[in-house]
């Protein structure tokens, strides 16, 4: 549970962006996250698991001793049949009597004073053994209880972190809209009324080319007639009013071309990129390949995403690659084999 809690706040602390709001939070959560892993695991270890096996330990013992004392008392029973059996005998012999007595009393010491020594401690053992489960696993549940709070609050912090990034990232969003909100009435009213004539000639217009200052706008007609009247001679300047539509058709083409022009250098024009491009990724996780034509990926793997021969071999999700260092050291894509999209990052 440590090791995969750890993996989990290491790929949380990697991910999480500089620019983010919390970023140093979330290092101090990461690292009190693991001390209060260390501290509980410690814990555990020094005042719950190690009385108990404390306790356990006793066990070996004592039941070697059991099998002892049974052994004894076999040997102590067959002294005494051996002793009974020679003084019912028809022919009595004292050295041997006296030699069994003595065997005799030597097992019935041996077998009392373990017997006895038995009699003692196994009735404390088993009388203690409510004692030592009680105090084990109170300070386990103890331990277990100061952790989930403490690991309780950390989370609780975390889910603060997390909130307060959502509303961070909901008020650029309207920041963003709001923004091209107001500027994008201004451009459709600069491209709606372009300059008038008094403004791009003021002398002119100061001269009395409308002297009806009622009218906002020339008269197409107006102007017609009046360079009739003149001799064919015009007093306003040529003037065409600029078509916008068309204006901004062209320029947006002309962005288009010069990003598909752009796009086109990047990926293939570039000596130092192999055949078929298309952008690189660094792996965020490992991956073990487990197919020969698949990619092994080892965490800040710098990997050259590539193009399919036939695109329709390419499975949902999973990319097609070489890793850069291979590549700029052999320049060579015979190598190249499949990994899952998710385990990278694009750059």
């Amino acid at each position: 549970m440590h090791d995969a809690s750890r993996r989990l706040q290491d790929c949380l602390a990697e991910m999480y962006e500089p620019d983010w709001f919390g970023k140093e939070e979330m290092d101090a959560l990461t690292e009190d996250t693991d001390t209060l892993w260390l501290d509980y695991h410690q814990n555990i270890t020094d005042k719950s698991v190690t009385s108990l096996d404390s306790y356990l330990a006793q066990f070996p013992d004592i039941k070697a001793r059991i099998a002892k004392r049974d052994r004894k008392m076999v040997d102590f029973d067959s002294a005494r049949h051996h002793f009974s059996s020679i003084q019912k005998g028809k022919k009595k012999d004292e050295a041997k009597i006296a030699k069994a007595e003595e065997d005799l009393g030597r097992a019935q010491k041996i077998f009392e004073e373990l017997n006895v020594e038995l009699q003692d401690e196994l009735p404390s053992l088993w009388d203690n053994r409510v004692g030592v489960y009680v105090n084990t696993f109170q300070g386990l549940a103890g331990h277990q209880e100061k952790f989930h709070g403490e690991m309780s609050k950390l989370s609780q912090n975390l889910n603060d972190i997390m909130t307060k990034l959502e509303e961070q990232r909901e008020e650029n969003e309207e920041a963003n809209a709001s923004d091209s909100a107001c500027s994008a009435p201004k451009r459709e009213q600069d491209a709606a009324e372009p300059p008038s004539e008094e403004e791009r000639y003021p002398n002119e217009a100061q001269g009395g080319w409308d002297s009806d200052e009622g009218h906002t706008q020339p008269g197409w007609e107006d102007g017609e007639a009046a360079t009739g009247q003149e001799g064919g001679v015009s007093v306003a300047p040529s003037y065409s009013e600029p078509s916008w539509d068309d204006d901004g058709a062209q320029v947006g083409g002309g962005w288009g071309d010069e990003g598909e022009t752009q796009s086109a250098v990047t990926n293939g024009s570039d000596g130092d990129l192999p055949p078929g491009f298309l952008y690189k990724v660094k792996a965020v996780h490992e991956y073990a390949a487990t197919d020969g034509d698949e990619l092994e990926l080892s965490i800040g793997d710098d990997v050259l995403v590539l193009a399919f021969d036939n695109p329709d071999e390419q499975d949902d999700g999973w990319l097609l690659g070489v890793q850069e260092t291979h590549w700029l050291q052999k320049k060579d894509i015979s190598v190249k084999g499949v990994f899952p999209e998710n385990f990278t990052q694009k750059v």
